[in-house]
């Protein structure tokens, strides 16, 4: 039987693909006709993660054939991979592939960072400016990551849900690696297979150093895992974590000058967006509340991170700030505005891009900036905790009880079929030891 995109779109649901980095937003969901252009992102936004470039190199006609049916299957005129030069290996094994895909090109991406957040890659790749607010999609673009498309290949091919992940695990220890695990399996044994740590005394963060979040050891792998570092707990990237948000305002309010460098370098006040993150600290420190737009304006933040991690001068926090009053904002109901006005691109932007070298350095993170193999064995793990809630939209209802016999690949959380979800599935053979409304917890045989 012919592939449609109605059978597509229920093949992604009901084997659990979902955006694999991210928020996980359910894949099936950003299947449009009103796309012309599929744009495949392998920018490898953060430093030190190499897991998208890798799963590109492996299985770039795998993952080529898939977006050239997608774009069949929504009347897309054009795919494009975005992939910075310096991956010669990603790059290479697409370029082995091209003729047989007439309507795939190359898009290059430069080294700079966020060249993965998707607005920046829909400018760099085709020069359309995503309006602040908006998704992709009003300028004609579906942007996918590379691990996802390839999960949506083994969903087509082989009825294979996603229940591996592919993760790369760096910084302080023996041997950085990119391993492919189970879903839920513990943090603590993705870092054994790095070699284990190589300091005593550390911090785990889940995602690249810009982005990620601190978590322990005893938290386990969910769809969206990309990175797990390993760092001192003195470490740069980690004491801005540490930090408390009364702290960070209090030295806001002592010690923000308003230089501008948060505002000037980030990436998408340049591409002409209103977030203006050294007017919401101006607001913020001061306790003025009648002037509503910097307040307001924290919606159009990407949390891309420059702010804090790069541009300020005096170490202080602005995206960590504007984080909290982005999400005081959802949390009581506030809407983005439908009158919000944007400007031209930036003719600053060209020159105020901040190189990944530069970046690296500026985080101290030189010293890991290391290979980090693939070792495309599945791993095999004794028990897993797979949670319930792995995407946005509505969390899982577990279908199984504690001593039920599953096996790998068996549905044991389904989503509703009138809501936002996807289908999540045991990524081990073995006995259910304990379900909840979260978690569903399995021994291996």
């Amino acid at each position: 039987m012919a592939m449609t995109l109605e059978k597509l779109q229920q093949l992604m649901k009901v084997n659990g693909v979902v955006g694999a980095g991210g928020a996980g937003f359910p894949s099936y969901a950003k299947l449009d006709k009103r796309a012309d252009t599929i744009i495949l992102n392998c920018a490898e936004c953060e430093p030190l993660l190499k897991l998208h470039r890798q799963v590109l190199t492996e299985y770039a006609y795998e993952i080529m054939s898939t977006l050239d049916l997608i774009a069949d299957l929504v009347d897309a005129k054009s795919v494009i991979i975005a992939v910075k030069p310096a991956y010669s290996e990603a790059v290479n094994a697409v370029k082995a592939h091209l003729e047989s895909f007439k309507r795939i090109s190359i898009g290059y991406l430069p080294e700079i960072y966020p060249a993965g957040d998707e607005v920046v890659t829909i400018y760099e790749t085709t020069k359309r400016v995503v309006e602040p607010g908006k998704l992709p999609i009003t300028v004609g673009v579906t942007v996918f990551n590379v691990e996802t498309i390839y999960n949506v290949y083994r969903a087509i091919n082989e009825n294979e849900p996603v229940t591996f992940k592919y993760i790369t695990v760096a910084g302080e220890v023996k041997k950085p690696v990119t391993v492919k695990v189970p879903i839920g399996t513990s943090i603590k044994e993705v870092i054994k297979m790095a070699g284990g740590a190589t300091v005593q005394d550390y911090m785990l963060i889940n995602g690249g150093p810009m982005t990620g979040g601190l978590v322990e050891e005893f938290e386990t792998v969910t769809k969206t895992t990309n990175g797990i570092l390993v760092m001192p707990k003195d470490h740069y990237i980690i004491n801005k974590r540490r930090a408390s948000i009364k702290t960070d305002m209090k030295r806001a309010m002592s010690a923000c000058c308003q230089c501008k460098m948060c505002t000037d370098m980030c990436s998408r006040n340049l591409l002409g967006h209103p977030i203006k993150p050294h007017e919401f600290m101006r607001v913020a420190t001061s306790g003025v509340t009648r002037d509503i737009e910097p307040f307001v304006n924290t919606m159009f933040c990407s949390a891309c991170g420059l702010c804090e991690m790069y541009a300020c001068n005096q170490g202080l926090s602005p995206r960590t700030l504007i984080s909290v009053y982005k999400n005081g904002l959802k949390q009581n109901g506030v809407k983005i505005p439908d009158d919000i006005s944007f400007k031209e691109v930036s003719k600053q932007r060209e020159f105020r891009k901040v190189p990944m070298h530069r970046l690296i350095a500026r985080l101290g993170l030189t010293q890991y900036d290391k290979p980090a193999p693939l070792d495309n064995e599945l791993r095999s793990v004794k028990t897993v905790k797979i949670a319930l809630s792995q995407h946005i939209g509505a969390p899982c209802k577990a279908v199984v009880k504690k001593g039920d016999k599953v096996e790998y690949g068996q549905v044991i959380g389904e989503s509703s079929a009138d809501k936002l979800g996807v289908n999540i599935h045991a990524s081990i053979s073995g006995t259910v030891l304990e379900v909840s409304d979260r978690f569903v917890t399995i021994k291996g045989e």
